[in-house]
């Protein structure tokens, strides 16, 4: 192992008290998408104190920041995220990825002047739905970077992501309210429009391939039992293996919805509720560095267990992947039968197991990116990749 892997092992063992201060203080005030006000300050301050110049606000978003160390000609970026789940909390884990970024990103700082590169934290609102990157792309904050990163937790270590792209929609059906019971001649049900549409997605899902998710809920059903529903809305996600397979399939999806609209005279609203997120293009070479150094710690990659699964769910990291050289790996928490965007394991990410995956989590991904600044070969073809 080099000197400049010792190095940053070291450095994460330093800090590690921060750290783990860092992912249970987000993990305990749980924040949703654009409102992670106190987590982005958090972040901000471990990368202040350890002398990070950060620019906040990003892009216009109130809670994005760019923070910079070093100046060299290769610019390697670790995104952050702290963003929960509506009702859940940290089901997702968001917590761990916000502390590992910082934590490789303090590590990478150490070895900063010698590696000839320049360390970037890059505060990523909104992952769960909003598509805060694909944002913070269009605006120009993801501007010089040569390659991006983060680990994810999951249920179990997996080297490759490999996420659905997907679409995420609201829907509105508005009909006319009545008395239920003593004119309902009058009413036009906005209920029976969303029962009619998921029953037809319920039958459609028989046609579509196995590359293909469709999932969603009802947020607003009617006001009273004796009220003709008037509005009834919803969000929708149409994933799939490909981008041209996610529009073909949204198609289908929104169809039904048009059934729903057409059968009960409603009228229908659809919208998206953030830019699409693509598919992720993988580096096999990337990735397989940095599983090799994450086995070089201790981790233990099981291709076998079923729970590897987590790697296929959806990221706006995919639209970065597209533009820069990105890798996105998980790393196990040992949280057992519960899987991600359950209660369960939001407990789980604060657990003994899951304090080690954020400092295994450092250490791995600073190690995999001293490996690209190490070799001239890798840094070439990363700012070769990369075209923002």
């Amino acid at each position: 192992m080099s000197d400049h892997k010792q190095n940053v092992i070291s450095r994460v063992d330093e800090v590690s008290k921060e750290l783990l201060s860092l992912s249970h203080k987000i993990h305990a005030n749980p924040e949703v998408a654009w409102k992670e006000f106190e987590s982005s300050a958090a972040v901000i301050k471990a990368l202040s104190d350890h002398g990070f110049d950060v620019v906040e606000q990003v892009s216009a978003l109130p809670t994005a920041f760019r923070a910079e160390f070093g100046s060299g000609d290769l610019t390697v970026a670790l995104c952050a995220e702290y963003d929960a789940l509506p009702g859940l909390g940290h089901a997702c884990g968001h917590n761990i990825i916000a502390s590992s970024s910082v934590g490789a990103a303090i590590a990478l700082a150490s070895v900063a002047k010698d590696l000839n590169i320049r360390v970037v934290v890059l505060g990523t609102p909104a992952e769960e739905g909003g598509g805060g990157k694909i944002v913070m792309l269009e605006r120009g904050a993801f501007d010089g970077i040569d390659v991006a990163a983060l680990v994810h937790p999951g249920p179990v270590d997996v080297a490759f992501a490999e996420p659905f792209a997907v679409r995420h929609i609201a829907v509105k059906f508005s009909g006319k309210a009545a008395h239920a019971a003593a004119y309902p001649e009058q009413g036009v049900n906005a209920a029976d429009a969303f029962t009619i549409a998921q029953v037809a997605i319920g039958l459609l899902r028989q046609q579509l391939p196995s590359t293909v998710r469709v999932h969603g809920v009802m947020t607003r059903g009617g006001e009273a039992p004796n009220a003709i529903p008037e509005v009834t809305e919803g969000r929708w996600y149409v994933r799939a293996t490909s981008t041209k397979l996610m529009e073909e399939a949204f198609d289908r999806v929104a169809k039904c919805f048009e059934a729903g609209a057409l059968a009960t005279g409603c009228v229908l609203e659809i919208h998206d509720e953030s830019e699409p997120y693509s598919e992720f293009t993988n580096h096999p070479n990337l990735n397989d560095i940095y599983k090799l150094n994450a086995q070089a710690i201790g981790r233990v990659f099981d291709d076998n267990d079923p729970r590897i699964k987590m790697n296929r769910a959806s990221t706006d990291l995919g639209n970065i992947s597209k533009v820069i050289a990105s890798i996105h790996p998980y790393i196990g928490v040992n949280s057992g039968s519960a899987v991600n965007h359950q209660k369960e394991f939001a407990a789980a990410c604060i657990t003994a197991d899951a304090d080690q995956a954020v400092l295994d989590a450092s250490k791995a991904m600073a190690m995999t990116l001293v490996d690209i600044a190490s070799d001239p070969a890798l840094r070439e073809y990363v700012k070769g990749y990369s075209r923002p």
